[in-house]
């Protein structure tokens, strides 16, 4: 059995559509962080994005862990030309497309960005090759809240409008498990 304890970024206090943007997060809150490392596996590996938001929590974290090399295919969603502006601004902009992609998620992209579909692909590609490479135990993923929804979807094998509808917070952890099918064990934990 391999079980992937996903782990949401420390927060960035950002407004903006963050994806691709090497924005930092605060890491400010130590005591919360030392929960965080005391309540997940001591035997695990450690994984992240390589966007520094999420590694950056990742090292903080990773206490004794071993600590895997940061892998692109965790970042959140690229939005394109819609990085780093308001959702107002965006609503201004492309008020139908904006719709299109948030209330139904799936093939509608942001100007120069990837849809729904092709962010759970790449994502899903970096989960099968790291469950490939350690086929038991535990992973520890530091990642963002899109790529944490695209495996909710694909373990409870919902639409991306459901897995939408679950709340990711900051620094919570989301295990989901294989064991030749996919289980989902808990979701935005806050230890």
């Amino acid at each position: 059995m391999i079980r992937f304890w996903w782990v949401r970024h420390a927060p960035t206090h950002s407004k903006a559509m963050i994806g691709w943007s090497d924005v930092p997060a605060d890491l400010s809150d130590a005591a919360r962080i030392a929960r965080l490392s005391d309540f997940l596996p001591d035997r695990a590996v450690i994984v992240s994005s390589d966007l520094v938001r999420a590694s950056a929590t990742a090292d903080a974290i990773a206490g004794g862990r071993t600590r895997l090399l940061n892998d692109k295919g965790l970042r959140e969603f690229n939005f394109g030309d819609w990085e780093l502006n308001l959702h107002s601004q965006i609503a201004a902009e492309y008020p139908k497309r904006l719709s299109d992609y948030l209330d139904s998620p799936g093939d509608t992209r942001p100007p120069g960005g990837e849809s729904w579909n092709e962010a759970a692909a790449r994502v899903s590609r970096s989960v099968d090759r790291l469950a490939a490479e350690c086929p038991s135990g535990d992973i520890i993923a530091v990642s963002h809240f899109g790529a944490i929804l695209t495996q909710i979807q694909r373990a409870l094998g919902v639409s991306a409008s459901e897995a939408c509808s679950r709340r990711i917070e900051n620094l919570s952890v989301t295990r989901i498990d294989w064991n030749g099918s996919w289980t989902v064990g808990t979701v935005n934990h806050l230890p």
